[in-house]
């Protein structure tokens, strides 16, 4: 398929509609295009008959779409023939780290935070064989969703026609290259890039963040040092993976999903040359004008009206006074009124306390119509506390679990019989998943009693009963799950039991 012959309106595969052409480099088009059959947008590129590494692309985005990380991009499909040649992978939209240092450097912890997310997600890339290669800040996304968004693993270095001999290191180092961003507003390389200045330099070598920037933590200091800058290491090792910039950014706090909308900002795409999404068109944010100030009267017609309200007012104050008055006479005449008057607000007060968070004991992947077991090794994700981290079931071919089964979940053991006043499911955000609530007092789904049920249930889903629940086991059964990545997967990142309090 040629550039020239690849218009907007174009269908490929029978339901990408491409609809803006964002960018053009060297034979690769990136559009923004709508799947017609889910309706939602999808970045695609097209390639030129001849483009040299077509095959490689192809092959890179089809090995990349088997990640299952939500922090790595997406890729739906990828295809190569005599007619077509075409990577579809998710549109996403929010702000680079480019566009987050556009006012100077991040608060640090945030800047840790992010690349820690960064570094997990890639380092469960790397699990797969599956590296980037080119990090670069346009490639580490805050999305409006409120999550960290890596792009462009695999494809882009397919796309570029990147090798290495040590791919963790050459990752390692540009994690680090991404903190020191983060931390400085500066990039440490020879050229700016992405609108960052180059890192200042001192004796022939990069100053380190902390020479940049007032205010950096040592230990963040010394990650930056042993990833991305070997002449100031003095003796340090160095950090050669993402699964060691992980561990050594452990204790950062991750950055969190804000529950506060921005409806003045418009969402703005972010892009990764290969998956593409368009960086080009930025909004400002709207600032909202301050109500007017009430304009005074002119001439006497207020003052008048200010004296009869002031004189509507003082008469309401010797009525209430009044009132009063007379309300503390009848109490004070009367031995029984005032006792039940003071009984009163500890009625009100006694009743029950706010729920309280029980941790379960222990976790595991329930399959009791299958082969008993799904994704164990993975449950206890579901409760460690991180929202990053999350357990998943088998993929499937349909949303009806392949129709092999009617259901399969997370089983929750809470140790002991616990009352259940509700459970918060943080499910995947493809909608499309239907959950049931089930506790009983015995790990099989014959002594599990459905509580509670949710039907197309996505991100934070609370199921509460309608009536007293209490057992020592709590299901999350999935009758039903959403499309992921060209399977049907049920997700569960966080599951939070709630008893009811003591009075």
């Amino acid at each position: 398929m040629s550039t020239s012959a690849v218009a907007p309106g174009t269908r490929l595969a029978e339901r990408f509609r491409l609809e803006d052409r964002v960018s053009e480099s060297d034979g690769a088009t990136l559009w923004k295009a709508i799947d017609e059959i889910l309706a939602r947008p999808v970045a695609v590129h097209t390639f030129a008959p001849d483009f040299p590494r077509v095959h490689e692309v192809v092959t890179a985005a089809r090995a990349a779409s088997r990640l299952t990380d939500p922090r790595l991009t997406q890729v739906f499909d990828a295809a190569e023939d005599d007619k077509h040649a075409y990577v579809v992978s998710e549109w996403v939209t929010g702000e680079t780290l480019t566009d987050l240092l556009a006012n100077g450097p991040l608060e640090p912890e945030r800047a840790a935070g992010l690349v820690a997310e960064a570094a997990e997600a890639l380092a469960h890339a790397h699990e797969a064989r599956l590296y980037h290669l080119c990090l670069r800040p346009a490639h580490l996304v805050w999305t409006t969703g409120n999550t960290v968004k890596v792009l462009g693993v695999a494809v882009d270095a397919a796309m570029y026609g990147l090798t290495t001999d040590q791919p963790a290191l050459d990752d390692a180092e540009g994690l680090g290259r991404l903190l020191y961003a983060g931390l400085t507003g500066h990039w440490p390389g020879d050229e700016e890039e992405g609108g960052l200045p180059a890192a200042p330099m001192t004796d022939g070598h990069f100053c380190t963040p902390r020479q940049v920037t007032a205010g950096v933590p040592g230990y963040l200091d010394t990650v930056t040092v042993r990833a991305c800058l070997p002449e100031s290491r003095k003796g340090q090792g160095a950090l050669s993976s993402p699964a060691e910039i992980t561990e050594a950014l452990a204790g950062v706090a991750r950055p969190m999903p804000i529950p506060i909308p921005y409806p003045s900002t418009p969402a703005v795409a972010s892009a990764s040359h290969t998956e593409g999404l368009d960086v080009s068109h930025r909004t400002q944010a709207t600032s909202v004008a301050p109500p007017p100030m009430p304009r005074r009267q002119q001439g006497g017609g207020g003052s008048a009206l200010n004296r009869v309200l002031m004189t509507i007012v003082v008469l309401l104050v010797i009525a209430a006074v009044g009132v009063g008055a007379w309300t503390i006479g009848r109490s004070l005449g009367s031995g029984t009124e005032p006792e039940a008057q003071q009984t009163t607000p500890s009625a009100t007060n006694s009743s029950s306390a706010p729920a309280q968070t029980v941790k379960p004991a222990k976790a595991k992947g329930f399959d009791p119509l299958g082969d008993g077991d799904e994704k164990s090794d993975k449950a206890g994700l579901a409760i460690d506390g991180k929202p990053s981290t999350y357990w998943e079931t088998e993929g499937y071919t349909s949303a009806e679990l392949g129709n092999l089964k009617k259901g399969v979940g997370l089983l929750l053991d809470m140790g002991k019989s616990v009352q259940v006043s509700d459970v918060v499911a943080t499910l995947a955000g493809n909608s499309g998943a239907s959950v049931e609530l089930r506790v009983g007092d015995a790990p099989d789904l014959g002594s599990l009693k459905t509580v509670a049920t949710a039907k197309d249930a996505s991100g934070k889903t609370t199921l509460k009963p309608d009536q007293a629940a209490s057992g020592q086991y709590v299901l999350i059964w999935f009758t039903r799950v959403p499309a992921d990545a060209g399977k049907f997967h049920g997700t569960i990142y966080e599951v939070v039991v709630h008893s009811p309090g003591s009075a």
